[in-house]
């Protein structure tokens, strides 16, 4: 618990067995600028609605706890927010599209929940331009609204949900995108129309549909430091360098016909 001339700005608590719900108490201290619940997994019941009044609040962590219900839409009533981490509980229902109403966020991960439905299309409408979002092992279902491949996201993690159709609209040579991870999803598009933007140096498709063949500007990517498109319908040469021989024969595998280096020669 951090204060400043008797104003309480910090409250953390981690790798406890303390029991029962988030208090609703924790909205009397207007000063709050974190709130931190780490590993804590006696903790139950939904996010109080009084954290509303914390007009100051920046970062809201509640990770690896048992909380459940929806993530709350009032959440977009708390303007300050710019990070919020909800991972590793029992969140379930839809995703709030009044969250890109937050103009200060930065951060989004739900990741490792029970959350159903669609992305929300107004996902392509946070006000900050790097833009971390983090929604992976989920339920998610449906196709990626177009209105995504407006926003410049830095990382994007969709992996191990159950989205379908196309995604290639996410990435983009003149975009700010860093990290990507699609992998186990239903996603179906034409992978050789992809472009990369130059400082992308983590991308997994792996368990998807996609088809088509490696791109030549996978070449290009020299930060590359994961790129896994096995189990996929891709087809052709694996482009020759940069980066991409540099990679285990695994992370080509149990596509349609890929071949070249570090896969058997092409006949």
């Amino acid at each position: 618990m951090r204060r400043h001339h008797h104003r309480i700005t910090l409250i953390s608590v981690q790798y406890s067995n303390l029991s029962g719900q988030i208090p609703s108490t924790v909205g009397d201290l207007p000063y709050l600028k974190t709130l931190f619940f780490h590993k804590l997994p006696n903790l139950v019941g939904p996010i109080p609605s009084s954290i509303t009044k914390l007009k100051y609040l920046q970062q809201l962590w509640i990770t690896w706890t048992n909380i459940s219900g929806p993530v709350p839409t009032f959440l977009s009533e708390i303007k300050s927010l710019d990070y919020i981490n909800l991972s590793f509980n029992n969140l379930t229902g839809s995703l709030p599209s009044s969250l890109s109403e937050l103009p200060s966020l930065r951060t989004l991960d739900v990741s490792r929940n029970k959350l159903t439905g669609s992305i929300p299309s107004t996902f392509g409408s946070f006000v900050n331009q790097d833009f971390y979002i983090i929604l992976s092992h989920n339920m998610l279902s449906g196709s990626v609204p177009t209105s995504l491949g407006k926003q410049n996201f830095t990382k994007l993690d969709f992996s191990r949900n159950s989205l379908t159709g196309d995604a290639s609209f996410l990435f983009g040579e003149h975009k700010g995108l860093q990290y990507i991870d699609l992998s186990r999803n239903l996603f179906k598009f034409d992978f050789s129309t992809v472009e990369f933007p130059s400082q992308l140096f983590y991308i997994d498709l792996n368990h998807n549909s996609i088809f088509g063949s490696i791109p030549e500007g996978a070449t290009e990517l020299s930060n590359l430091q994961m790129f896994n498109v096995s189990y996929n319908s891709l087809c052709g040469k694996i482009p020759v360098g940069g980066k991409l021989q540099s990679f285990d024969v695994y992370n080509f595998l149990h596509n349609k016909c890929l071949c070249g280096s570090p896969l058997p020669a092409c006949k």
